[in-house]
């Protein structure tokens, strides 16, 4: 067992709720300091790691910053890991640079140069490696500016798209992944051989339909609109409602509704899930729908959207993660849906440089 005096002891930058750290605490890392804008989300952070110091407020107000740095030079960190906004740079968004928050990784590289920490994670989607930035007289892309700033410090930078679903995660989510370490170049952990799928992962939960209850915590089926619930019945699993010859998505005229294939749709069983998104709550955004099972009738049950325990499960985290009891239901499939997976990090962690 490790002393907690020879734990690296670290910073959270736009952790969420936390939910990324959830394993750190089986590796040799302590986050002492995290900070969140949303005072809800750092309550409910505060909830689960009572004895971390949550500093809530705006990483653009200075005096934020100077909170932030007093803490961390008192807990003698020496560890950041920073997940920036994604929504300039994600494909469900706009990707619009005239949106402040694409140029909130410019507050990160601030805290790397005034704390000088001896290694770095930076979590964002995929776009973020792409997304080209306007500083001064130039473009250039959000990696290859990070990755300039960062070896001008000094540090050996490590970059690559991983997918949580090659470690432990039964989810398709695909992450850029900066790592940076003034030891030595941080290598990627060696993916695992074989993927967790839906049914591994959630197939011995008790179907319900719209509106059901069971006595599994958090095993509770939101109430689904009536005609979602139709178009839905008549999808086979990790089917599109759009391709129902009768009951596809339509207006009350029924005219049928333009829509993107991934709305409207399930997910399937026998492969990890797809990316888990915000707004995981809604049969008619992307890829939420209980797989289902074919029933006599030619229908299939589980009209609906996952509940939370099947999310918790499809994000890596265990059945009993403590999610506080007035954490709304939309709130808890916010935090999820926006999450950089916690088996991911751990996994991460894992081969992280340690000084000799």
């Amino acid at each position: 067992m490790e002393n907690s005096q020879d734990k690296i002891k670290g910073l959270s930058l736009f952790s969420n709720v936390g939910i990324g750290e959830y394993y750190l605490k089986d590796t040799g890392v302590e986050i002492c300091v995290a900070n969140e804008l949303k005072p809800k989300r750092a309550r409910f952070y505060k909830e689960i790691y009572p004895n971390t110091d949550m500093i809530c407020g705006d990483l653009e107000h200075w005096e934020i910053n100077g909170e932030i740095e007093k803490k961390y030079r008192e807990h003698g960190c020496d560890f950041i890991m920073a997940s920036p906004p994604c929504d300039s740079f994600s494909a469900a968004g706009k990707r619009d640079m005239k949106d402040p928050r694409g140029y909130l990784f410019l507050m990160v590289l601030n805290l790397v140069l005034w704390l000088s920490p001896t290694n770095i994670i930076i979590e964002n989607v995929p776009g973020f490696f792409t997304q080209g930035v306007y500083l001064g007289d130039r473009t250039i892309s959000c990696k290859d500016y990070v990755t300039e700033e960062l070896e001008l410090l000094g540090y050996a930078v490590n970059s690559a798209v991983l997918d949580a679903a090659d470690y432990g995660t039964p989810q398709h989510r695909k992450r850029a992944i900066m790592l940076a370490s003034k030891i030595r170049k941080w290598e990627f952990p060696k993916p695992d051989d074989k993927q967790i799928t839906v049914r591994e992962a959630i197939g011995d939960l008790p179907s319900l339909e719209s509106g059901e209850t069971s006595d599994i915590p958090n095993h509770n089926a939101n109430v689904m609109n009536p005609r979602h619930i139709e178009w839905a019945r008549h999808t086979p699993s990790g089917g599109h409602s759009c391709d129902n010859p009768v009951h596809f998505p339509k207006k009350e005229d029924g005219t049928r509704i333009k829509s993107f294939r991934t709305a409207y749709s399930r997910i399937p069983w026998d492969k990890p899930a797809p990316t888990i998104t915000e707004c995981n709550g809604s049969f008619s955004s992307q890829n939420n729908g209980h797989p289902g099972r074919l029933l006599s009738d030619g229908s299939y049950s589980d009209a609906r959207v996952l509940t939370i325990a099947e999310l918790l499960r499809m994000t890596g985290l265990p059945d009993d993660y403590p999610i506080p009891t007035w954490a709304s239901d939309t709130l808890i499939r916010n935090v999820i849906g926006e999450c950089f997976a916690p088996k991911l990090v751990q996994r991460l962690i894992s081969t992280m440089p340690r000084a000799e």
